[in-house]
């Protein structure tokens, strides 16, 4: 795996995939800069090395040129975090490009335009790829939240750099972070998979079932297989065209002695709202008209003591609607159990979008081994495909 280590940018334009999605205000000012911070440590390697930084990213999903989609409302954020002016063209291929990036000289860094302006990034279109490599010496991906996309300036445009291609410190960090759960981790490996649809994750399970141990299941979808089991969920979410799959999940652990682990209790509500009545009851037993919102205070002790015994942590999805004060405390109790499993030595890894958003929301973030920048990336990931911006890097 050829990594920025292996290349020194004396001299060299680094062409590199950036992913700067990032969230904006009403008044275009960046309100989550975690995917600028991920990208700083390869910026700032290929500078002290003597070379100049082409970045392009995506934001959004313009429909044609849109100024509401433009990354020059993001120049102030990137100049802020990495400490270097950053010059900005209003195209990302074409005059005003390529003559900017020729320009470039050691130590600088130009911002193309957002990629998603030409449909042809999206399309993964040659011609489109190739006018983009003729800006730099080296290719760099360290986009992972869109390596699981063909696209153009993530795909396809590698080809045009056979020797000179290479991962950046953030995309090598995310494959590591991945195989640590997937293949090389230190048993007893736990995954705990939350969220509302057993039918979203069952690719997910299916894969991961060889690799682990312990298999955590909370959120709404517990309550398929509660009721696949003959339990009574009252009014709680289910997929009732799931039933059977539930029992034939349990089945497969079974036989692959993966030891599966459900709530046993839950808090429940008369309403999904934060202002419901609530009570706490036994999971099989949820009377009618109430729903279960969130793990109860036996399961918050039962899944602790799995987190505990494990070396390594995988975290896709929260356990109740976190979103609600009032139902967050099962997903707070599973952060603070992780933590204080990897403050013990464990590796933990948390991936997909509610689960970052509730790592930081309650300030997990420094006190887990890992935060994935990738959802759908790390989904697909998780069900064992590999991903078209890696595999063109490996080609």
């Amino acid at each position: 795996m050829k990594t920025l280590n292996d290349f020194n940018f004396k001299n060299k334009k680094a062409l590199i995939r950036v992913d700067f999605n990032v969230p904006l205000n009403d008044e275009f000012k960046v309100t989550d800069d975690t995917r600028i911070r991920s990208a700083k440590p390869t910026i700032i390697k290929i500078l002290e090395d003597g070379g100049s930084c082409i970045l392009m990213s995506h934001l959004g999903r313009p429909k044609g040129v849109d100024e509401t989609f433009s990354l020059k409302h993001i120049v102030d954020k990137v100049e802020d975090i990495l400490g270097v002016e950053v010059k900005f063209v209003s195209d990302c291929i074409g005059e005003e490009a390529t003559t900017a990036a020729k320009n470039l000289q050691p130590g600088q860094i130009l911002l193309l335009e957002n990629l998603r302006f030409h449909q042809e990034e999206t399309a993964g279109d040659e011609a489109f790829s190739k006018a983009l490599s003729s800006l730099g010496d080296v290719y760099v991906n360290d986009a992972f939240g869109t390596a699981h996309r063909a696209h153009a300036s993530t795909t396809i445009i590698a080809q045009f750099f056979p020797d000179n291609k290479c991962f950046g410190y953030l995309l090598a960090q995310e494959i590591e972070s991945i195989d640590k759960v997937m293949k090389t981790g230190e048993k007893p490996v736990c995954a705990i998979l939350g969220g509302a649809k057993v039918s979203s994750k069952i690719t997910i399970i299916d894969n991961i079932l060889d690799k682990i141990d312990h298999l955590i299941i909370g959120g709404g979808m517990t309550f398929t297989f509660i009721k696949a089991q003959g339990g009574h969920i009252g009014n709680s979410l289910v997929e009732e065209d799931k039933l059977s799959l539930a029992n034939e999940i349990l089945e497969k652990a079974k036989a692959k002695n993966v030891q599966v682990h459900l709530p046993v209790d839950a808090i429940i509500a008369d309403a999904f709202s934060n202002d419901a009545h609530t009570n706490t009851c036994d999971v099989y037993n949820i009377p009618d008209g109430w729903m279960g919102l969130d793990i109860g205070p036996n399961t918050e002790a039962l899944f602790a003591q799995v987190i505990k015994e494990s070396k390594t942590i995988l975290w896709n999805g929260p356990l109740g609607v976190f979103e609600m004060p009032n139902f967050a405390k099962g997903t707070i109790a599973l952060g603070h159990a992780i933590s204080e499993a990897t403050k013990e030595g464990a590796f933990s890894l948390v991936g997909g979008g509610d689960s970052v958003a509730a790592v930081k929301q309650f300030g997990f973030e420094d006190k887990v081994s890992y935060v994935s920048t990738g959802g759908g990336a790390m989904l697909e990931s998780l069900e064992g495909k590999t991903l078209p911006g890696i595999a063109a890097i490996l080609d």
